[in-house]
């Protein structure tokens, strides 16, 4: 306990690992060990079998309330891959053309020069709307038609389909929209009925009193700096701090580091202008820039509590709303992969490179199938993953990956949000475990 009364990580870990993964085991204990860790817990499924179900430390570090195995939180963009995949099981069923125009299910979108904006480009970041360019007031944060209408109204900021920038916030909005438009019913209200009920999964996109109440609460490590809206600067240092660890070749070997957060242009990262991590982080530093307009806008730092508020919780936003325990998410991901929510073609096409390269909004090098994140700097993949895994992550450290080319769906949720490169590592550390504990000479599919 620190003097402010504030409860720290426990060492106590829980769960099952079966012994080929006991090296995860070490990695995720060693998190906690170290103290890189308030709560959290890793879930793993290789060919639809539970191999490894871990948890530990604290939902609430003021409460002290432990962790428990079904432990629901807030996974940040982890949803982006959950809508995405909304999306395909609607055109597996001939209701949505992933190639065919927004207009043409969404007539008001057809404005300023978007009239030919595809799904595709809305679902691999090229619609060139990244930002929302008019504060989202909190009245109208769980009216998702209204904010969709916001952006129906704006022209994009570069040719849709040209080049591809991280829609945060805005990716949500405008792919929920076309949902709704084709079925009549939120994300949040299909990923119950069609995929989390049926499969019994503990993941919901807008979440009811009930999953509140068990919610773990997020806890900033650090606070973002003054010049940011919060949660930009975090998002900056921990995806800077990630990538520059992994370009010097330190991704894997558990290298601590300083904070990745910056406030000043001296303290910047990389080599200088035009290197990608240091033009991500100066951005950060500029409340203007796009990133921290993407990022900043609907302003869930307006609430009290922030992104913990029940208003975010149950809004159910459709690229940030996810709540869902480590085993949901990652149960999501075994169900995927196994063909029990899209078919294996239309997976194996949806996880096909779309983008590949620097990124309009983050500048480093993202990459993108439908909706997934395949690997890349801002999607750091062990080697044994790196032509196979997609996925998602989550702002402050959680993850969602699936490779169905060798049977795995595991996820990765806690709750002390990464500020420094240490804590931006913690999922790739457990991931790596996996990998490398992958029986040898198992068959691949």
């Amino acid at each position: 306990m620190t003097a402010d009364g504030v409860i720290e990580g426990r060492a106590d870990t829980y769960g099952h690992c079966d012994p080929r993964f006991s090296r995860v085991r070490e990695v995720f204990e060693a998190h906690f060990t170290g103290g890189e860790e308030l709560g959290a817990a890793f879930a793993v499924f290789l060919d639809g079998e539970p191999v490894v179900d871990l948890w530990g430390g604290v939902a609430d570090r003021h409460s002290g309330r432990p962790w428990e195995r079904d432990t629901p939180v807030l996974a940040y963009s982890c949803t982006k891959a959950v809508t995405a995949t909304v999306a395909l099981l609607l055109a597996e069923r001939g209701l949505l053309d992933i190639a065919a125009p927004v207009a043409d299910v969404w007539p008001e979108f057809a404005r300023h020069g978007k009239e030919r904006v595809t799904v595709e480009h809305l679902l691999t970041h090229q619609a060139g709307l990244p930002v929302i360019e008019e504060q989202v007031p909190v009245e109208e944060f769980g009216d998702q038609a209204a904010i969709a209408d916001r952006l129906a109204g704006q022209a994009p900021i570069w040719e849709p389909g040209t080049a591809h920038g991280y829609h945060a916030l805005t990716y949500g909005f405008l792919v929920g929209e076309v949902v709704r438009r084709v079925s009549g019913g939120s994300v949040g209200e299909l990923v119950a009925a069609e995929i989390s009920g049926p499969l019994d999964l503990d993941l919901q996109v807008g979440a009811g009193d009930d999953v509140i109440e068990r919610a773990a609460r997020l806890s900033a490590r650090e606070r973002a700096k003054p010049s940011a809206p919060a949660g930009a600067a975090d998002q900056a240092g921990q995806v800077t701090g990630t990538a520059r660890a992994a370009e010097d070749g330190r991704a894997g070997n558990g290298a601590a580091g300083g904070p990745a957060t910056v406030s000043t242009v001296a303290e910047l990262p990389g080599h200088g202008p035009g290197d990608p991590v240091y033009e991500m982080a100066r951005a950060s530093l500029d409340r203007n820039s796009l990133m921290n307009r993407a990022l900043g806008n609907p302003p869930i730092h307006r609430l009290s509590g922030g992104a913990n508020n029940p208003v975010v919780l149950r809004a159910g936003w459709p690229a940030m709303g996810a709540v869902t325990s480590a085993r949901g998410l990652a149960g999501f991901y075994r169900d995927l992969v196994a063909g029990r929510i899209v078919g294996p073609e239309t997976l194996r096409d949806a996880t096909r490179r779309r983008v590949h390269g620097p990124d309009r909004v983050m500048f480093i090098d993202s990459s993108f199938g439908l909706g997934y994140m395949r690997p890349a700097m801002t999607f750091l993949t062990p080697a044994g993953g790196a032509e196979t895994a997609f996925g998602h992550t989550g702002l402050g450290g959680s993850l969602g990956l699936g490779d169905a080319e060798h049977g795995l769906g595991m996820a990765y949720t806690m709750n002390r949000m990464a500020g420094a490169v240490s804590g931006s590592l913690r999922a790739y550390r457990l991931a790596e475990a996996v990998y490398e504990s992958l029986p040898q000479g198992r068959p691949t599919r």
